[in-house]
């Protein structure tokens, strides 16, 4: 039995994570904040997620799960095990104000990401966060939890080429490669600003291409025997450096 001044103390910062199996519901208690962070890989201490190792029917009336139960249900009634489980593949209880705190904040972020990675192609600089911001809400921008803000934020820049002048910052690349790649170089350009014929039969081009073709550029630059590939600028902005990413 856990004594009420234990359990009482135990859920003034509590954040519980349901799971339902068998027909089943099963909770764990855990610290907030923690377990986003464990799941994301930095938090790798079990005792500093969970608030104890019991599995519950009811956090928040304190009744733990029978032993029966877990064995039916997760083959174990190693309570700690079973804590495991629930939190790798359970779903993350909050508050309806702490899940509109979260989006806001995720819209912020990924209106943030957006600024960074994109400029107005006819001036070449980056965007106001507030401007872009405006444009998603323009676009009905509606936020997925599940989904990071970075993946998010790559998917909502073509709904905003509708209400606003904006593309990704483009890299400059330096390739030097053998003639048969001219025409793949060209297709993934933007804008080539030199293209030379060397003395050993090899060309040169230096080219501006949109971020998202980089991989491409990279595999077809080691599949071709005594290609380079230089990164001249990470993106091409008249105001601001941000990294891309």
């Amino acid at each position: 039995m856990i004594k009420t001044p234990t359990n009482q103390q135990r859920l003034t910062n509590v954040a519980i994570v349901r799971m339902k199996k068998c027909g089943q519901r099963f909770e764990i208690a855990c610290y907030k904040n923690k377990v986003v962070s464990y799941r994301d890989k930095i938090e790798k201490d079990i005792d500093e997620v969970l608030q104890t190792p019991v599995v519950f029917t009811n956090v928040s009336k304190g009744q733990m799960a029978k032993k029966e139960d877990l064995i039916k249900c997760f083959a174990t009634d190693d309570h700690l095990k079973v804590c495991i489980e629930i939190l790798n593949k359970g779903e993350l209880q909050i508050s309806e104000k702490e899940r509109a705190h979260q989006l806001e904040s995720t819209f912020k972020d990924i209106a943030t990401i957006i600024a960074d990675k994109c400029v107005n192609p006819e001036t070449k600089r980056p965007y106001p966060v507030g401007m872009i911001e405006k444009a998603m809400k323009q676009v009905h921008v509606s936020v997925k939890p599940n989904r990071t803000s970075k993946q998010q934020a790559l998917d909502i820049i073509p709904q905003l080429k509708g209400v606003i002048l904006i593309e990704r910052a483009q890299m400059k690349l330096r390739v030097l490669t053998n003639k048969k790649n001219k025409n793949k170089i060209k297709e993934l350009a933007s804008n080539i600003e030199e293209d030379n014929a060397l003395p050993d039969g090899q060309i040169e081009v230096i080219f501006t291409t949109d971020p998202g073709n980089y991989r491409q550029i990279d595999q077809l630059v080691n599949n071709t025997p005594k290609s380079e590939l230089h990164v001249l600028l990470l993106q091409e902005m008249v105001d601001g450096d941000t990294q891309l990413e």
